[in-house]
């Protein structure tokens, strides 16, 4: 094969992505490079630490600390910015970018975060952005929703997009298990990070909802402007009570759009969903979402959403995409050339224009006329009562008390849960979830 059908790829970072990237990239390099028509060349790989050992062993020559020299090489047509982090990696991608390259990323935080500049650079400069695997692993969403769904609005788009989360809430579930006890299981299998605080707050899962909300409404919406809530304070009590109601519990993430308004909402949380749902069903590391289009209907994706093989699959994907580009100026990413939208746009929704049923959990003092008085406040707020649990609880002289509500909306039920907490009668922080009804 000629010199001028050799492609070159320069990875930045080369952790457990990166390792995972080449060593399937290798074992598939032949069939890859047949289908393409260009041979495949890694030319250089930028580290923290060269003389780290790792899995997967590269040549000495072919490793570099500077990040920003790889990006910058005339001879590398493809960067691969698999670091993580949005301050480095962000100067790389725009970086390459500037030079006309095709970057491949899975980094939802740097996406998040900069995505308008991201794009605005590679539709000035000739470059080309291509991140499947930043959003549910080895699940196609990406091009799901930029080719095969491109005929479509989308009025819903849900799901569980966070694979730690997930696992610990089926965990706590199946097990009757505490969340403190199933997270340091979590982070002995690897599941969890050290510090879990961006997974179990739901901070991964919003700037997943972030990109997905882009892909399909063009509108960026900072997670700061979610509603954006974490499992931390979930009980295996809740289970229980959410099973009595006919529900199991899920982290989602939630993008819906109500075209008659124009009107956006974006939200991250955990929520109720009816035991027959399919995604209530998806347990585990496993990721699941449902794209609703006005014209297909709704579509499921279900797969691993997580670790080293899927999010592998997804990067090499994109490279396989970005050579055919470079070599055959097809597979062009609709994506890199989507301008921003006009002034006075979808806008996102206020308050009380996003609607639901609620269920509220409380720690009440076990005495009379103590539900007369909650009930008194959500009335106050139009918030009405469909269903009352009472159980013992783990403290003498209380109780505890679940509330599930007819459809009322995040505004009522916000200040219905501040005024409700300072009730003398409430003796700790109310739980405060979603009930999801969504059609299948």
């Amino acid at each position: 094969m000629s010199k001028s059908n050799v492609i070159k790829i320069g990875l930045c970072g080369f952790g457990t992505v990166g390792q995972g990237v080449w060593k399937h990239l290798q074992r598939t390099k032949g069939e890859m490079e047949a289908r393409l028509g260009v041979r495949l060349e890694l030319a250089r790989v930028a580290v923290r630490d060269p003389r780290r050992k790792r899995a997967v062993r590269l040549p000495a020559s072919k490793l570099t600390t500077d990040a920003m020299a790889v990006a910058c090489d005339p001879a590398i047509g493809i960067v691969c910015e698999l670091m993580g982090g949005t301050d480095l990696a962000r100067q790389v991608t725009l970086a390459a970018l500037r030079e006309g390259k095709v970057v491949v990323s899975a980094n939802k935080a740097l996406i998040s975060a900069h995505g308008a500049e991201i794009f605005a650079t590679a539709r000035k400069h000739g470059g080309h952005f291509f991140f499947e695997a930043s959003v549910a692993g080895g699940i196609p969403i990406i091009k799901a929703l930029r080719e095969g769904l491109v005929a479509n609005r989308f009025p819903c788009i849900y799901g569980i997009l966070n694979g730690t989360c997930n696992y610990i809430l089926t965990q706590m579930e199946e097990l009757d298990a505490p969340y403190d006890c199933v997270l340091a299981e979590a982070k002995q299998l690897g599941y969890a990070e050290a510090d879990e605080a961006l997974d179990v707050q739901g901070w991964d899962a919003a700037h997943k909802a972030a990109v997905l909300a882009w892909l399909a409404h063009g509108r960026w919406v900072d997670p700061k402007h979610m509603i954006v809530e974490g499992i931390d304070r979930i009980t295996p009590a809740d289970f229980k009570n959410a099973a009595t109601l006919g529900y199991g519990i899920k982290l989602l993430a939630i993008i819906v759009r109500d075209f008659a308004t124009d009107e956006l909402s974006v939200r991250v949380h955990p929520t109720l969903l009816p035991e027959g749902n399919v995604i209530a069903n998806v347990n585990g590391v496993y990721n699941a979402i449902s794209v609703t289009g006005d014209v297909v209907g709704t579509t499921l994706y279900i797969g691993r959403g997580a670790g080293q093989d899927a999010t592998a699959s997804a990067v090499i994907s994109d490279i396989a995409d970005a050579a055919a580009l470079l070599r055959h100026g097809k597979n062009l990413h609709l994506t890199s050339e989507v301008a921003p939208l006009p002034a006075g746009g979808v806008k996102l929704a206020p308050l009380e224009r996003i609607r639901g049923c609620y269920y509220l959990r409380l720690t009440v003092r076990d005495q009379p006329g103590v539900l007369a008085r909650i009930a008194s406040v959500m009335a106050r707020h139009h918030v009405s009562i469909a269903s009352v649990i009472q159980n013992a609880s783990e403290t003498d002289g209380t109780a505890s008390l679940v509330l599930t509500t007819h459809e009322s909306n995040e505004r009522a039920m916000q200040t219905t849960l501040r005024d409700v907490s300072r009730l003398a009668s409430v003796v700790d922080r109310p739980l405060l979830l979603r009930i999801g009804e969504f059609s299948e």
